[in-house]
């Protein structure tokens, strides 16, 4: 990125005051002028104190890996005191990146996965939900057998799991090589990049990157791609496994959500994180009668869930009746509105913030991760060991009781709540969008006609160096437009939920493909699939789809978008797809600008590896528009025919 790009990439971040007037969402400019009155700092407000953010931080060229430094490559520094060049240090700091990543999926995987294992140990009060995935996933593995009990096979596969993510000794990755591709394991066996375990390939990355190891920035970008496997493969792949088997498939099923949907009658609690199981509990213990008489005796008239984040689309995914409000960026917008009696913050995208925001009111913060801890909120959940967790039933019951006796606190005087609500439509997964279509030879045929252009998942978190939420939802009106499925999940979806999007009221939106296709079979023209790990449910129908055409995954018109990504992970998301040979769209551009060759190859010479490439344009309309462009070169490599002109953008 020379200066000038710089300095105008800079310029285009917005103002507070240009996201109070940008979002799709009516409900975010109320909440905005709500905190604005209260003396609330949120997010938004932090943000433009920092700037100008650090030019070096931005292009990926400061190095702190050692204490010789911090250093900084410049024209009149082209080298660290170390003698690591740009490419070097741009390497090592995205590969840190990764195994950030890794560690960040991996830990709320590894927790669900003990829940599994203790599940079926029976050292957790927790039934096995989900019986055919675990009789599919132990066959693929090779652990089916007939004479093997539920309890056996689930312990089995949670330990698969477990080794796939903790294995120092060479071997074999065992769910990378039961379930992905086989045309992708040969390309990823000749590039020499499979993984040995998540764990190791953290190690390895935290190793190789350290000061005086490794100083060829080609070998780093080898051990970026094979840490990518590993977040695929154990801290996607393998943790949504375990919590399709202990939790079950999801059931679709509509909901109301925004803010609108608070109930000042109600005790209210808000799920905030990433890890389904101890909330899991908790919505499950505010259904015993006992709990209900305690509600109504504090003076409510019932109590209510509500979902920040993943933590209560998971939720929701599996109970039902947790009202999706906000992603992790407008956590502290939901806090504004004075109606929240408890919060419960488990682990990832809980900004410290919320700290300052929930001391305003009477909320009371619960932190239920040993990993996560914040200043002033009150710690109940499980331990660094887990040695807790068949106590998961007792401190969900605990919490909900907090709860209880924290609603008559509410001062009414400060509760606000903008009347924004929105229906959506949820719980789509590759088995029910497969029956929904009669089979998945149905859809292949839609695509192959050209009715369905393609099919793109859009996810991803949100980022205020652009207008908040209004790439996600210019995105998704133009693919709509031009008859492209939309697939979402994660804190991305939370601005199509609002907006009506995961309706089928939002057909019109659609070109007459698209219209034709999902209105005969009463489907949404976004089908919404459930947390940030459910990524791995897009993949699956990418695979079922691919398998059917005959063709790799690589060669069809599939894509993936995280326009507003702001994190580590989000870097895995869009590594984890292009591994499977696809592009990767974004309107934020990674910190690799710094070096032109790390930059050259992680945003295009992964076409010739692996067949996808990364595409960044801060527009959404035009990075839109390039990603129609591409989804039609595929069908043309295909021999499919392009959709007509009936479809206009709006």
């Amino acid at each position: 990125m020379t200066p000038d790009e710089l300095k105008a990439h800079r310029a285009s971040y917005p103002s507070r005051a240009q996201v109070r007037e940008t979002p799709p969402d009516p409900a975010v400019r109320a909440l905005l002028d709500l905190a604005a009155e209260k003396g609330i700092s949120t997010v938004f407000d932090r943000f433009d104190k920092q700037k100008n953010h650090c030019g070096h931080g931005l292009t990926g060229v400061c190095c702190r890996i050692c204490h010789m430094g911090p250093c900084q490559v410049t024209p009149r520094a082209p080298r660290g005191a170390c003698g690591a060049d740009a490419d070097v240090i741009v390497a090592r700091n995205i590969l840190r990146w990764m195994a950030g990543a890794v560690a960040a999926h991996g830990a709320r995987g590894r927790e669900v996965i003990l829940a599994l294992k203790a599940a079926a140990e029976g050292r957790l009060d927790q039934p096995i939900r989900g019986v055919a995935k675990l009789n599919a996933v132990a066959k693929a593995l090779g652990l089916f057998d007939e004479a093997k009990s539920v309890q056996t096979l689930a312990a089995e596969v949670a330990d698969v799991l477990l080794d796939d993510m903790s294995r120092t000794v060479p071997g074999d990755h065992r769910t990378l090589r039961a379930l992905a591709p086989p045309e992708r394991i040969k390309v990823w066996e000749e590039l020499d990049i499979l993984p040995i375990g998540s764990q190791q390939e953290v190690f390895e990355a935290l190793h190789r990157t350290g000061v005086g190891t490794d100083g060829d920035w080609r070998n780093l970008m080898k051990q970026f791609l094979r840490t990518g496997l590993a977040f695929s493969w154990s801290s996607v792949a393998g943790s949504a496994i375990a919590m399709d088997i202990l939790y079950g498939l999801p059931q679709r099923s509509r909901i109301a959500t925004n803010v609108g949907t608070l109930d000042p009658a109600c005790v209210n609690i808000a799920v905030h994180g990433h890890s389904p199981v101890l909330v899991s509990a908790i919505v499950e213990a505010a259904d015993a009668p006992d709990i209900q008489e305690q509600a109504k005796a504090a003076g409510a008239t019932g109590i209510k869930f509500y979902g920040i984040c993943c933590s209560g689309l998971s939720a929701l995914y599996r109970h039902g009746d947790v009202h999706p409000l906000a992603n992790a960026v407008g956590a502290e917008l939901v806090l504004a509105t004075g109606a929240i009696d408890l919060w419960v913050a488990d682990l990832q995208d809980v900004y410290p913030g919320i700290m300052d925001v929930a001391e305003c009111f009477h909320t009371k913060v619960v932190t239920t991760s040993d990993s996560a801890r914040l200043p002033g909120a009150i710690a109940m959940g499980f331990d660094h060991r887990h040695a807790n967790i068949g106590e998961t039933r007792a401190m969900a019951r605990k919490i909900v009781e907090m709860a209880i006796a924290n609603q008559p606190l509410r001062n009414a005087a400060n509760v606000h709540i903008p009347p924004v609500t929105a229906e959506a439509e949820i719980g789509f997964s590759v088995e029910n969008i497969g029956e929904a279509f009669g089979g998945p030879a149905a859809l292949l045929d839609a695509l192959k006609s050209g009715a369905i252009r393609g099919i793109v998942n859009l996810v991803g978190c949100n980022n205020p160096k652009i207008p908040y939420e209004v790439a996600i939802s210019r995105v998704t009106d133009i693919l709509l437009a031009h008859d492209v499925l939309v697939l979402t999940n994660g804190c991305a979806s939370f601005p199509l939920l609002k907006q009506g999007y995961c309706t089928t009221g939002a057909l019109d939106k659609g070109g007459d493909g698209l219209r034709q296709e999902l209105g005969e079979r009463n489907l949404p023209p976004v089908l919404h699939m459930g947390e940030c790990l459910d990524n791995a449910r897009a993949s699956g129908l990418f695979r079922i789809l691919a398998d059917a055409a005959g063709r790799p995954i690589k060669d069809m018109p599939f894509a993936f978008s995280s326009p507003e990504w702001s994190n580590e992970k989000g870097v895995g998301a869009s590594l984890s797809f292009r591994l499977l040979g696809l592009n990767s769209y974004h309107c934020i551009p990674a910190p690799v600008t710094g070096s032109e060759n790390v930059q050259r190859f992680f945003e295009h010479d992964t076409a010739d590896i692996l067949g996808g490439v990364m595409v960044v344009d801060n527009d959404p309309e035009a990075l839109a528009l390039r990603l129609i462009t591409d989804l039609d070169t595929r069908r043309d490599q295909l021999g499919w025919p392009r959709p007509s002109a009936r479809s206009t953008a709006p």
